[in-house]
């Protein structure tokens, strides 16, 4: 098997194991964090209606500027954890999405908190 489908393969084990413990419901959404090579999204799901409720991510045109490292996805969590307030959304569940909780999506967590944001 190739690393890169090896890697992939392992990421959507990962992926799957985090959300058969992780749901979302309209008190408690899910906050869940997708990155790319260029890109970082983050939305808050509430899953038992299946909609979303906030987003953000960095292909906005206010957002444009921010680029895929930590002090930038620490703006960007901040950003989340705003439009969450606004929405009254106090609380959340973090969905890691198979990611590592290190860097990046600890950056977007630790920014989400700093703005008010309770996990």
């Amino acid at each position: 098997m190739s690393r890169i489908t090896d890697k992939n393969r392992k990421h959507a084990k990962r992926k799957l194991h985090i959300r058969k413990s992780i749901s979302g419901t309209a008190a408690k959404p899910r906050m869940t964090v997708f990155r790319s090579n260029l890109h970082m999204y983050v939305q808050v799901i509430d899953d038992n209606a299946g909609h979303t409720l906030v987003a953000a991510s960095t292909v906005e045109k206010d957002l444009k500027g921010l680029r895929n490292n930590v002090e930038n996805a620490q703006k960007l969590g901040e950003i989340v954890g705003a439009r969450c307030l606004e929405k009254n959304i106090t609380s959340v569940v973090f969905d890691r999405n198979g990611y590592l909780y290190h860097g990046i999506v600890k950056a977007i967590a630790d920014g989400a908190r700093k703005a008010g944001v309770k996990f």
